[in-house]
């Protein structure tokens, strides 16, 4: 079993900065894919950010591409995520996913991914 740890959320204005971590622990994988989703009131999931198994290209969605960055530890087990240019509508439950043998396809799927933390509360104030 893997368990997901997330940390960094909070309070912050209108084009202010938080750094969200999400450390993963349990079981091991020699790799695996790490990424962000968000969830607002009364909605589904959505996908934000992922940081592919091979290391590679990483992806965003189109709403925060430009404003926040995702990146990997050096042991990468943890993942974290810069968002910079805060906006209101950036207040959600944001949650670390963990997923093995994704696809590229399936990078931003909920749904693909096997392992999530228990999220983490982000407001951005007016």
């Amino acid at each position: 079993q893997v368990q997901l740890v997330e940390s960094g959320g909070g309070l912050v204005q209108t084009g202010g900065s938080l750094r969200l971590s999400c450390e993963a622990s349990g079981r091991t994988f020699s790799s695996y894919t790490m990424g962000w989703f968000r969830q607002f009131p009364g909605k589904e999931r959505e996908f934000v950010a992922t940081f592919p198994r091979n290391g590679g290209h990483t992806y965003y969605s189109d709403s925060v591409k430009g404003r926040f960055t995702i990146s990997r530890g050096n042991t990468k087990t943890a993942v974290f995520l810069q968002m910079n240019s805060l906006k209101p509508e950036d207040t959600a439950v944001y949650y670390c996913a963990l997923g093995l043998r994704l696809i590229t396809s399936a990078l931003r799927v909920p749904n693909a991914y096997d392992y999530w933390g228990q999220g983490t509360q982000v407001t951005v104030s007016s």
